[in-house]
């Protein structure tokens, strides 16, 4: 099937009781045994139809041999974590989602894990942060919120060639851009509340593997942690998915003309969008993506309030997430990245006036519209 069947009738698509085309949604915490040991499903933590259903599409989706549910991504991204022990240790990426830098510098490192932060685009300083007790390599492409883009052929090859893991985060693209499992990473991690769910109403996570092996172990760690997501999330899940590809094209369109509107406008410093001509990534995203996704990061002039321009918008609102049908924006520096300390995260280029912005589906004059009375209003018109 093409990929824009599967996501109707990949994984579980419907009932196998009755028939139903939405799989149901089941409440149950146990489930009947007849015989001591013979059931499909013990207990909703190990394993549930609703959640199974988004499991397997998911996995289809993405290329993987198994998929799985968590209550969230921070969840999701700390139960691959929990596949390492003490003393392991790690590169990830310099510009990843704030709540991936708090789990890290706040969580991970008292369990005694250890991480050494880099650029991934550059490929040597990747291969310099390796050390012996090196176990995988974590990123982000596009990251958050920079919106930049690391060659994920040549790192997974990397971490091949010095037999390590390869995680990446791929909550910017869902699998409708970007399949990295096909260039090489063993595990994908998606933050679902966005793309995938794409309404703005449920918090999910997922995680696909490569391999057999993997999956076993991450599957031991769902249940035995159990942040696993809810029958009534995992419905809406699937049900947002299957309109993945109809939405994406809407972004998609939409982001190019916010972006050729934003790269004009006098006000706007510098802006992050991987479909860019004049972005040095702009082949390599090409190469990797199938589109150039629906976020664009931009500077407003040094001196002129990021904090009073989103305030001032109408149509786009001031909220946290990404992905959804409405367009969100956000500023980086006081909210999703404001867990990084100020120092850190200029060193990284998350300067006060950089403006994180998710295009929606809303029709595109409007977003502009909106954008330009909000640019006047700093002008004091």
């Amino acid at each position: 099937m093409k990929f824009e069947t599967k996501l109707i009738h990949g994984g579980i698509s419907e009932d196998p009781v009755t028939g139903a085309s939405s799989v149901p949604i089941y409440m149950g915490s146990t489930f009947r045994q007849k015989k001591l040991g013979q059931s499909q499903y013990e207990y909703s933590r190990s394993g549930n139809p609703t959640r199974e259903a988004v499991e397997k599409l998911i996995a289809e989706l993405e290329g993987g041999v198994q998929g799985f549910a968590f209550a969230s991504g921070s969840a999701a991204i700390h139960t691959v974590f929990s596949l390492f022990s003490k003393g392991d240790h790690f590169v990830v990426g310099n510009d990843v989602y704030g709540g991936t830098f708090r789990l890290i510098d706040s969580v991970l490192k008292s369990l005694g894990l250890d991480f050494t932060v880099v650029d991934t685009r550059d490929l040597n300083a990747v291969e310099r942060a390796i050390t012996p007790a090196t176990k995988a390599i974590y990123l982000e492409t596009p990251t958050n919120p920079l919106l930049h883009v690391t060659d994920i052929q040549a790192v997974a090859r990397i971490a091949q060639d010095h037999r390590l893991l390869s995680i990446i985060d791929n909550t910017f693209c869902s699998p409708y851009l970007q399949k990295p499992l096909e260039l090489g990473v063993d595990i994908v991690i998606h933050s679902a509340s966005k793309y995938l769910g794409g309404h703005s109403d449920l918090i999910a996570g997922l995680v696909v593997v490569k391999e057999e092996e993997l999956a076993q172990q991450v599957a031991y760690l769902q249940n035995a942690i159990g942040s696993i997501l809810a029958p009534q999330e995992s419905w809406l899940l699937q049900r947002g998915i299957k309109t993945l590809a109809l939405r994406m094209r809407a972004h998609l369109q939409n982001a190019e003309i916010v972006f050729n509107y934003l790269k004009k406008h006098p006000l706007v410093e510098k802006i992050y969008y991987p479909g860019d001509p004049e972005n040095p990534a702009y082949e390599i995203a090409k190469k990797q993506m199938n589109g150039f996704g629906a976020m664009i990061s931009f500077e407003l002039q040094e001196g002129l309030s990021a904090q009073t321009f989103v305030e001032n918008l109408k149509v786009i609102t001031l909220a946290e997430s990404l992905g959804a049908l409405e367009s969100l924006v956000e500023l980086p520096a006081l909210m999703t990245h404001g867990s990084i300390p100020r120092d850190v995260r200029l060193q990284i280029g998350i300067k006060d006036e950089l403006i994180r912005l998710s295009v929606g589906v809303e029709d595109a004059q409007d977003l502009i519209n909106d954008l330009e009375q909000s640019f006047l209003s700093l002008k004091g018109k």
